[in-house]
């Protein structure tokens, strides 16, 4: 009987030391230990170590998705960073060029008030004005006269280039008029010449006080700001139309 007693207490502290075993979840090893002996070894170890395993691959799943979702937000976040960094034009706007011109404005205004005004200020740049016109009167005249003495001079190289054959096919009168046309032809070139040197030297003299210096001069005398390059050419430009058309009217005066 004792002895009896004394094996099922030995059996019950083998079946207390496999206990943490069992419960630890130590898989198949801790199952097997105590299998033959209390019956419940297979159940219990696989029971545990298979709910290890649930929740081994929970937590890394769980892992998985917490590290998709933060991938997910940091490329919201770089997609919809906004650059807020201000573009400053290192092109500064020009300045307005009438703020610069002043009482140069005034060139503006229609050739009878332009060229009739009485005002002192304004002299200078009638003045300026009038004489341009004029040089422009004399370079036309300049250009149809060296135009003219083209033309004598490719008609009398007409006359002497002919050949013996050309001037034999021509009547009688016209062979006997040949001299005479030469000669005229001749003397008409001479003239024509001295024209030409004539209108050019007038030409170059109406130059003068057209260059621009003298346009400078004339817009420092009127200007009551001061007279840069921009002016000078923004003058130029709205002068031109004028000159134009008082050389227009020069030449109208002129012409019978």
């Amino acid at each position: 009987m004792t002895n009896r007693k004394t094996l099922f207490a030995a059996l019950a502290a083998l079946a207390l030391l496999a206990s943490p075993a069992i419960a630890g979840g130590n898989g198949h090893g801790g199952g097997n230990g105590g299998g033959n002996a209390g019956g419940n070894g297979n159940g219990g170890g696989n029971a545990g170590g298979n709910g290890g395993n649930s929740n081994g691959k929970s937590g890394a799943s769980h892992g998985k998705s917490s590290s998709a979702r933060g991938q997910v937000a940091k490329a919201k976040t770089d997609d919809t960073t906004v650059d807020k960094t201000t573009k400053v034009s290192s092109v500064p706007k020009e300045k307005n060029i009438h703020a610069k011109l002043g009482r140069l404005n005034s060139l503006q205004r229609n050739i009878n008030a332009y060229m009739n005004s009485k005002s002192k200020k304004f002299a200078a740049i009638q003045a300026f004005v009038t004489q341009s016109a004029k040089a422009k009167v004399a370079e036309a005249a300049a250009e149809a006269a060296q135009e003219k003495l083209d033309a004598l001079n490719s008609q009398l190289t007409a006359l002497t280039s002919l050949t013996p054959e050309q001037i034999a096919a021509m009547t009688p009168e016209d062979q006997a008029a040949l001299p005479g046309k030469i000669t005229d032809l001749q003397a008409e070139i001479t003239a024509q010449e001295a024209e030409v040197t004539a209108a050019n030297e007038a030409a170059a003299a109406a130059e003068v006080g057209t260059d621009d210096a003298s346009l400078d001069a004339a817009l420092t005398d009127m200007a009551n700001k001061p007279v840069d390059d921009d002016v000078t050419a923004w003058a130029q430009g709205v002068l031109a139309g004028k000159i134009d058309q008082t050389a227009a009217a020069m030449e109208a005066e002129t012409t019978p």
